[in-house]
């Protein structure tokens, strides 16, 4: 018997596990139930002080963390969950030793602050940069610890001792769109026959002051902080800002056939991916979204779908008035009248934005809705915006056959990623 093969010869590569932990509960059952019930993980901040903040609310994961935890711990805390669960649910390999690559997401080093603050405040202009006093001190002090916790790549090299990963442990940060990333990188190892299995995850646990007041120096968040669970608004009129999150997603990807040959259970396909750069601007979107939607055509050709073919697009939807608007016009100019007929929905106006694991969770819940059937809202859709054509499946799931979802990931310094995501083939 042959191998399965797409369109363009390739090794199918499969889903055979997910996992995810968000402010909406561990595991994918709870997460899943309280999406589809179109319930907000949205709440007040507790963990530490935020007076004086313009935004006061997130979607952090108190029930399993309920004080401040430094950026790497909590990231690789988070990370372990969601692919403990994914890697369970695969039944592939034994517990410490999978049989495949990692590729990893993890937040950007300068968001990575260790909790010794007094390694990086106070020390004198002639000492450079607070990194790079942060850094200095570190070595001075022979801190392991805090010298470690700096290090960009020290998460996915903890989750890979903790799993038995194979080879080195690849780490990424493209933005928002890096959990995304992380999956293309991991599509690829397998097409390529580098590997029969891989383990991506894609994890933030960046909700901390220093990330607050970056994004709200750039006006990015929302401050509708009145009522947390109305505050993220992805595509209405009113919308102001998206909502900082936490969380992590995994995904158990394996060539088709060798999960097959060990009577795996397929969850689902990665059957297009595609990435764009778009260098206009360190934050905005080239005007004519010009790179989005190449992005977007990329996904569809490497697919080998058309676009009559999507049934759901799982929108990047973040409620920035931009952003939004942006995404809207390049799914109209790819997908032309046809674009009002395609469900798009926000899993963000639920979970809020995870950042570097957005794109990786995002997948799971497409997974997810392939396999339910059942297409999760866009909450707080009370207002819509008379320039966005798009059927947001406002406040209420709908139930509906799905084998093709596009996926959007859309991340700051002009990362535009997209994945298209199937049934299992018949």
């Amino acid at each position: 018997m042959g191998r399965t093969r797409d369109h363009l010869g390739r090794p199918v590569v499969a889903v055979t596990g997910i996992g995810i932990v968000s402010s909406l509960g561990q595991g994918i059952d709870d997460n899943w139930a309280a999406l589809t019930a179109g319930r907000s993980g949205i709440h007040r901040i507790t963990r530490f002080p935020t007076d004086h903040l313009r935004t006061t609310i997130a979607g952090t994961v108190d029930f399993l963390f309920p004080e401040e935890v430094r950026s790497p711990v909590l990231s690789e805390r988070l990370a372990h969950l969601a692919a403990d669960e994914a890697i369970t649910q695969s039944n592939l390999g034994t517990p410490g030793d999978f049989p495949g690559m990692l590729f990893m997401a993890v937040p950007p080093v300068e968001l990575e602050w260790p909790a010794r603050r007094d390694l990086y405040v106070g020390t004198g202009p002639e000492e450079g940069d607070a990194y790079d006093r942060m850094i200095g001190r570190a070595l001075k002090l022979n801190d392991p610890d805090a010298y470690e916790f700096a290090l960009y790549a020290c998460v996915a090299d903890r989750i890979a001792d903790a799993f038995g990963t194979r080879g080195a442990p690849i780490s990424l940060s493209t933005a928002c769109a890096s959990g995304a990333s992380a999956i293309q990188l991991g599509v690829e190892a397998v097409r390529r026959g580098d590997t029969d299995a891989a383990l991506v995850i894609g994890t933030d646990g960046s909700i901390h002051i220093e990330g607050l007041i970056r994004f709200q120096l750039l006006s990015a968040l929302s401050t509708a902080n009145e009522d947390p669970t109305a505050a993220s608004r992805p595509f209405s009129k009113n919308r102001d800002g998206f909502v900082m999150a936490e969380g992590a997603g995994a995904l158990v990807l394996e060539d088709y056939d060798a999960a097959k040959a060990r009577g795996a259970k397929i969850l689902g396909v990665i059957r297009g991916i595609a990435e764009k750069a778009d260098d206009f601007h360190r934050t905005r979107s080239t005007p004519d979204g010009s790179p989005v939607i190449a992005a977007i055509r990329q996904a569809l050709d490497d697919g080998g779908a058309g676009i009559d073919d999507v049934d759901y697009i799982n929108a990047h939807g973040t409620g920035t008035p931009e952003n939004d608007k942006m995404e809207a016009l390049s799914l109209e100019a790819v997908f032309g009248e046809r674009v009002t007929n395609i469900p798009a929905s926000s899993n963000k106006s639920m979970i809020g934005h995870t950042l570097t694991a957005a794109g990786a969770i995002e997948a799971v819940f497409s997974i997810k809705t392939i396999l339910e059937g059942v297409i999760p809202p866009t909450i707080n859709s009370h207002m819509p915006d008379p320039s966005i054509h798009l059927d947001v499946v406002p406040n209420v799931a709908r139930s509906a056959p799905v084998s093709l979802v596009l996926s959007n990931s859309f991340g700051f310094g002009g990362q535009n990623a997209c994945l298209l995501i199937a049934a299992e083939p018949a």
